[in-house]
């Protein structure tokens, strides 16, 4: 089976392209005023955020990283002001000493973060900065039920191949882990609520990310029973309003370190 990164499906990922890019703008606000010449986002997708940069820091050279080719397609096509790169996440290697290092919504997909987190820092020039913000929904219903049907027994026989998704760190850990190597560091949690239309919204939302590992290890007949059994177990847990809205309350864990 494909790699997770390999198999986003950019269309899917964009359709609540708002609600993901509010949490990128929260954390690029909380990087301070400056004039970077090397600036990387690390995952970036479709390039949404990386024209973000971009427009901040115009005289900086903005190169995007990412490990699906879907989604690099859609950011070279929308984003020519930037360049991009396919790479292994979890085995990327700056060229040479950055200012910034931007990362929104990736970092949970990588595993042993207490090696990650560091080595990323490893990669700034001094006075540069790390900014990194991650869903902290590991023990949520939107996450839990996932794996509560992967090991059912109609599906636990197509999910050996599956390698379990990695965990983030609580703040603390973070703290702990980073206050070290940095000067200044900040670590803070939101909860967004965020207010969502259409017909089984949670569903649809998950299967722009945390559900397509799960979705991608099916046959055609077992995928479509799992995002059915998946859509309402959502649909219970979070209800829709009386307006059509259905409110997904979703914490984020955001990281801004400076070396």
């Amino acid at each position: 089976m494909k790699n997770a990164n390999d198999i986003w499906d950019a269309k899917q990922y964009m359709l609540f392209g708002n609600e993901r890019l509010r949490p990128a703008l929260d954390l690029l606000a909380y990087v301070p005023e400056q004039e970077p010449r090397q600036v990387v986002d690390l995952g970036c997708g479709t390039g949404n955020v990386s024209a973000l940069l971009k427009a901040r820091w115009p005289g900086a050279d903005v190169l995007g990283i990412d490990s699906s080719a879907n989604m690099l397609e859609a950011a070279t096509a929308a984003v020519p002001e930037c360049r991009f790169q396919r790479a292994d996440l979890g085995q990327w290697q700056a060229d040479g000493l950055l200012d910034v290092i931007y990362s929104n919504a990736t970092l949970q997909w990588l595993p042993d973060h207490p090696t990650l987190m560091p080595r990323l820092l490893s990669f700034l020039r001094p006075g540069g900065w790390l900014a990194v913000q991650v869903p902290a929904m590991q023990d949520a219903p939107l996450r839990q039920v996932q794996a509560e049907l992967a090991g059912s027994p109609a599906f636990a026989p197509y999910m050996g191949k599956l390698q379990p998704q990695p965990g983030i760190l609580s703040a603390e850990r973070y703290y702990d882990l980073l206050r070290p190597y940095c000067t200044t560091l900040d670590i803070w949690e939101t909860t967004y609520l965020h207010t969502l239309s259409g017909a089984d919204a949670v569903a649809n939302w998950a299967a722009g990310t945390s559900l397509r590992p799960y979705l991608d290890a099916l046959p055609e007949p077992q995928r479509e029973a799992f995002r059915s059994a998946y859509a309402a177990a959502m649909r219970s847990t979070y209800p829709q309003r009386d307006n059509g809205v259905t409110l997904l309350p979703f914490k984020r864990l955001f990281i801004v370190a400076n070396v």
